[in-house]
């Protein structure tokens, strides 16, 4: 399968994959294939990253770097992937008073209940990881909350 990546693209995938390379041996765990795409700057659907190859368990299949440059090279041309402002004017539709926060109940309803769900352990992590503490009202500031999320790429451990 061909790829039209430049030169700095390929070099940066090389750079990741070695760090998914957990053995050393030119192969990385498909399970890795999502968080090393979104080391890439990228930010695939489960759905995406599943039709793509990626597994839920560890050890079912391996990757090699000849099989991910594709992959990176088709997730790269993905029209949905949603960024920042992407996901921060659907929070805005939360902000009953326009003042840049919304209910952390309706954040956590939104997290747990639509699209890509995530389950009450991954919402942990999320929130002790990206959340500033709700205020007397039970509002979150949600642009700061989002921005950490993304900025720090959290990583929810699909390990069970």
């Amino acid at each position: 399968m061909a790829h039209d990546l430049k030169d700095v693209e390929i070099e940066k995938a090389q750079f990741v994959f070695s760090v998914y390379d957990w053995e050393g041996t030119g192969q990385m765990d498909a399970m890795d294939l999502g968080n090393a795409l979104r080391a890439l700057n990228l930010n695939p659907t489960l759905d995406l990253i599943g039709k793509m190859g990626g597994t839920q368990k560890r050890g079912e299949k391996k990757i090699k770097f000849d099989e991910f440059l594709p992959i990176f090279s088709q997730v790269k041309k993905e029209k949905e992937q949603g960024c920042f402002e992407d996901f921060l004017e659907c929070l805005k539709l939360y902000d009953k008073e326009e003042n840049g926060t919304m209910l952390l109940a309706e954040l956590t309803h939104s997290l747990t209940a639509l699209g890509e769900r995530l389950d009450d352990m991954e919402l942990e992590n999320v929130f002790k990881d990206c959340m500033d503490p709700e205020d007397d009202d039970g509002n979150i500031p949600y642009a700061p909350f989002l921005k950490k999320m993304m900025d720090n790429m959290v990583v929810i451990d699909h390990v069970k």
